[in-house]
């Protein structure tokens, strides 16, 4: 078996130049949520050229590349949408060149994630390469809209392409860490109501304003109450927008309202976060108004999913087999023990282990530090050893005694 890997490694190491400028390509594609139909393409040709045995484009746009036909379903995600480049002038590289320089590859998306969804798709290429198949089905999955609404393109592969993976690799940037969980979040606003009138006699009104400002202060305080256990941390709370409306302004508003980033501990349900709220006393006095929003965007397919703006807390215990496998092929393939961590952001596995209790663990290339930064980076060593992991952890989770 450690032959086994050692060549695994071997040929990840051979397929450097070709992952590198797969990743350069892809990096050059524009992808926002939403807009993802080219860099969908572009990954097509590079799955069926390297050997896929089907490649599916589903109704909502994600891209599905399947490697065998065994009866265990095993996924390895990485979301294809970035978050937009912000101010140009921030950039010291154009942000979709795909610039290397010393063994580093620069621009939107190399680190969050199309550098995950290189080394997945050439990954696949090494299980092909050296006939690693077994009796177990991958799916490489590039999914969509996740910058937007993290979970969405899962819940439709579940619910609707009828895959339910026994396990999902979430491939976000963990420093080559082995990740076993991250809290879940919320978006939540409180709505405030009161009465117009003209701006030089407002005590004819009701300034909605106004009954906001106490419940602001109110949730600053709720934040440093907030609890947790050890290893996710505490939940949190903090006010992300506020707004308002009047007639003009020169007119008392009418409505306020306020948009709330909610993360959610591994103790904390939807319920009780909207329970924590609706609980203060300036809301009640208020009479306000706490909604979680919807997320009803179309995908580049112009299909509309759904989706109440709940992100789900998953943790994956310390002695579970998925983890443990996880760790084991990180040892046989590099000779050391791995970190073990969590994320500090929200990612498909919301939806995947958050909603439908699929075991999930992370495993990604990149430094989550530079996730949205105008220094966003990643080493070709990481594309490199994250392709030997995807290449190897099949076959390691599959042949495990622990999950048999």
């Amino acid at each position: 078996m450690k032959s086994l890997f050692e060549q695994i490694l071997k040929t990840a190491k051979q397929n450097e130049s070709q992952v590198s400028q797969f990743l350069r390509d892809i990096i050059a594609i524009k992808s926002t949520s939403s807009q993802e139909e080219k860099v969908v393409y572009r990954i097509k040709e590079e799955m069926e050229k390297c050997n896929y045995d089907e490649v599916i484009i589903d109704p909502m746009g994600n891209i599905l590349g399947r490697i065998g036909k065994g009866k265990r379903v095993i996924a390895m995600d990485a979301h294809i949408d970035t978050v937009d480049v912000g101010n140009p002038e921030n950039w010291t590289i154009d942000p979709f060149k795909g610039v290397m320089r010393d063994r580093i590859i620069y621009g939107r998306g190399a680190c969050d994630m199309k550098g995950a969804m290189a080394s997945l798709v050439y990954g696949g290429k090494i299980i092909k390469e050296l006939g690693l198949e077994d009796d177990y089905t991958l799916y490489i999955v590039g999914s969509v809209q996740e910058e937007d609404c993290d979970g969405l393109c899962w819940q439709y592969i579940i619910n609707e392409d009828k895959i339910r993976p026994e396990v999902v690799v979430i491939a976000e940037p963990t420093n080559l860490g082995v990740y076993r969980g991250h809290r879940g979040r919320m978006e939540i606003e409180v709505r405030t109501k009161g009465i117009s009138c003209h701006g030089s006699a407002p005590e004819r009104g009701d300034n909605a304003v106004y009954k906001m400002a106490p419940i602001i202060k109110d949730i600053e305080k709720l934040n440093g109450r907030l609890t947790g256990e050890p290893f996710l941390g505490k939940g949190t709370v903090t006010i992300s927008e506020i707004r308002s409306t009047s007639p003009s302004l020169c007119a008392v508003a009418d409505s306020s309202t306020i948009h709330l980033d909610r993360r959610l501990a591994a103790t904390d349900t939807m319920e009780s976060a909207i329970k924590e709220i609706q609980d203060l006393p300036s809301v009640q006095k208020a009479n306000a108004e706490v909604v979680v929003l919807d997320y009803a965007v179309p995908s580049w397919r112009g299909l509309t999913y759904l989706m109440k703006k709940y992100y789900p807390t998953w943790l994956l215990p310390e002695n579970h087999p998925t983890l443990i496998a996880g760790i084991n092929t990180y040892e046989q393939l590099f000779n050391n023990k791995p970190t073990v961590g969590r994320s500090s952001f929200s990612t498909n596995g919301v939806a995947v282990m958050g909603m439908h209790n699929i075991p999930c663990v992370g495993f990604g290339p990149g430094n989550e530090i530079y996730a949205h930064m105008t220094t966003e980076q990643i080493p070709v060593e990481h594309l490199v050893k994250a392709m030997a992991w995807y290449a190897a952890f099949p076959l390691t989770y599959a042949d495990s005694e622990l999950i048999k």
